[in-house]
């Protein structure tokens, strides 16, 4: 068997004119993780990441956390869906910046409508793949990891649509179950699965032990 790591982004920068980068406190939860690894022996011999610049961040602050030097393999299959083109598909008025909590559950309820449209196949998001072809190129990724790593550990690091995509697809969920599983995604965390060449087998989903002591309550995140 081989053991496959799913690692969901560090915290990025939820309201900020440009979203795609990891704040101070992402860095050092991403950090935090590859320390841990680093603690518990693990070494990874396959290194994937999807191409958002908070993927390469990520990725990044972990390999210098467990002090490891390494290339990884860029696979766009694993970016995230573009959030603002899926509200925008069924909210075509600009929403004000999620600056308190009301406005921010009004934004993930739109969003939840909104993914469940785009999944159902009734509407497209501008400048958006359509769901059966993010799920092909999620998809792909498991494919390449059953066929290259056999027997060995890998780390893709990637968003919350396509973690929750990939568990939906092993677990065969309903939509309305993959986009709870989405909502839920915390940063940094762990979802892993085992897998031999045929399939794929969830183990754990949105673990976070490298966050587990006390000293790190304050750095648990969902954005």
């Amino acid at each position: 068997m081989g053991t496959l790591y799913l690692v969901r982004h560090g915290q990025a920068s939820f309201g900020a004119d440009d979203y795609d980068q990891l704040s101070e406190l992402g860095r050092r939860q991403s950090l935090r993780l590859g320390e841990y690894f680093a603690q518990k022996g693990v070494r990874f011999d396959g290194l994937i990441a999807g191409t958002l610049r908070r993927h390469k961040q990520t990725m990044a602050a972990i390999l210098e956390g467990m002090n490891h030097a390494g290339e990884h393999l860029d696979w766009d299959g694993l970016n995230e869906y573009d959030s603002a083109a899926v509200i925008a598909a069924i909210h075509p008025h600009a929403l004000e910046k999620p600056d308190s909590p009301e406005r921010y559950r009004h934004h993930f309820r739109l969003l939840r409508d909104g993914l469940a449209q785009w999944m159902a196949g009734v509407v497209s998001p501008r400048g958006m793949p359509s769901y059966a072809d993010f799920s092909a190129g999620v998809a792909g990724a498991l494919d390449h990891v059953r066929a290259n790593h056999y027997g060995q550990s890998v780390l893709v690091v990637t968003s919350g649509g396509p973690i929750s995509t990939a568990v939906g697809l092993v677990l065969g969920t309903s939509p309305e179950t993959t986009i709870e599983l989405n909502m839920r995604i915390r940063n940094t965390a762990i979802t892993e699965f085992a897998f031999n060449p045929k399939r794929h087998m969830l183990v754990s989903y949105n673990a976070i032990p490298h966050l587990e002591h006390p000293d790190f309550a304050h750095w648990v995140t969902y954005t």
